[in-house]
């Protein structure tokens, strides 16, 4: 024992010897390589340019929207955009909110309208979420089996409305309150649902998508066929008439015959960030790409949804992000620059021609003609 402890004290002693007089032992930092610097800044460079869109499943329209999106706009480093497979239009709105990392996502105009008639995001929920862009209309699809020729048919019976949450779920619901029909509601997945009506279990099944959507591609030889929605009156505030015809569906509408039927609007969301928030930064990029850009959309081989799609276009109700007002405001305010240029050498060279002159009261009315002349045109 004594031994023992005559050892420690020695030990103790060399230490304090041992250890610098007056000051404490720090440990020493390395200073970073030049390989860890570079990835340092790839790593920075790579995350301030890149932007997510939360889609759809890959049976609905949104995520080939989203996936043309981001090979259109793409600029390497500069620029890159990060579709996301997500659980449905009403959760996509909830992930741009709540979800770190998401920048915006394709939900619906109608599902927009739900969550503000709910309260269930708040009641400052339409100061938080902004549009980017008023994208295509996503068309109701209900397919049914041979034997049912009209909708009321479906009333009391099995009727599957897409997973919960999702675009067919919500509107489906309200489409089939509107109509009066009472369903016994079921919530498969697109795949089940059609084996479910092949087999009879189910009499009908409701798609939300754009046509030609990815998931009718599935119901080649199977028999069923496509039931036509009547655009009654109480449907005029909420959707659009829409047909869907053989060249969207060749296997399913016979040559020259059509369907029926209604649409919502898909848009593309965003949070509502102040103008001094680095997310908002990254939006701004992003509008200004996929807006400078939007004429490739709409040529082959994107979706042909891409033609009927008008970013400029106003949603009723909704406040559109103030990036992409500022690019419009600002593509406006170039084009009027360029047609007053234009008309000032037209009227220029008339009045060399004529040598008449132009008071101020013409020179208005023949703008506004020339405006109209030059929309034409384009």
């Amino acid at each position: 024992m004594r031994i023992a402890l005559a050892v420690g004290v020695c030990l103790i002693a060399f230490a304090a010897a041992a250890a610098p007089r007056g000051k404490t032992e720090k440990p020493q930092v390395e200073n970073p390589t030049p390989s860890q610097n570079l990835r340092e800044n790839y790593r920075s460079r790579l995350n301030e340019n890149v932007v997510t869109i939360m889609a759809g499943s890959p049976s609905g329209t949104d995520l080939s929207i989203a996936t043309d999106i981001a090979q259109v706009v793409d600029d390497g480093d500069n620029l890159r955009v990060l579709p996301i497979v997500g659980r449905g239009v009403a959760q996509n709105v909830k992930d741009v909110m709540f979800l770190r990392g998401v920048d915006m996502g394709i939900t619906q105009a109608n599902v927009l309208k739900h969550y503000a008639k709910s309260g269930e995001l708040g009641s400052d929920f339409m100061g938080q979420i902004v549009y980017v862009a008023k994208l295509f209309n996503e068309e109701v699809h209900i397919v049914v089996r041979p034997g049912v020729t009209d909708i009321k048919q479906l009333k009391g019976k099995v009727v599957n409305l897409g997973e919960p949450g999702s675009g067919t779920a919500i509107t489906g619901r309200l489409l089939l309150d509107d109509l009066g029909i009472n369903v016994q509601e079921s919530h498969l997945a697109d795949a089940d649902a059609i084996e479910k009506l092949k087999s009879g279990d189910i009499a009908a099944a409701m798609f939300m998508a754009g046509k030609p959507a990815p998931v009718m591609a599935w119901l080649k030889g199977s028999g069923l066929k496509v039931l036509p929605i009547p655009y009654a009156k109480i449907l005029e505030d909420a959707y659009y008439p829409a047909t869907l015809t053989h060249d969207d569906y060749p296997d399913l509408i016979a040559q020259g015959q059509s369907v029926d039927t209604v649409s919502v609007c898909a848009v593309l969301v965003a949070f509502n960030w102040s103008g001094d928030n680095v997310r908002y930064r990254k939006v701004a990029k992003f509008v200004d790409a996929f807006f400078s850009k939007f004429d490739e959309l709409q040529k082959p081989p994107r979706h042909p949804k891409w033609r009927e799609v008008n970013f400029a276009a106003t949603l009723e109700g909704w406040h559109r992000s103030p990036a992409a007002q500022a690019w419009i405001n600002r593509a406006k305010q170039g084009t009027s620059t360029a047609s007053k240029s234009n008309f000032d050498t037209f009227l220029a060279q008339n009045a060399g021609s004529t040598g008449a002159p132009v008071s101020d009261e013409q020179r208005a009315e023949l703008f506004k003609a020339f405006l109209e002349w030059n929309k034409n045109q384009h």
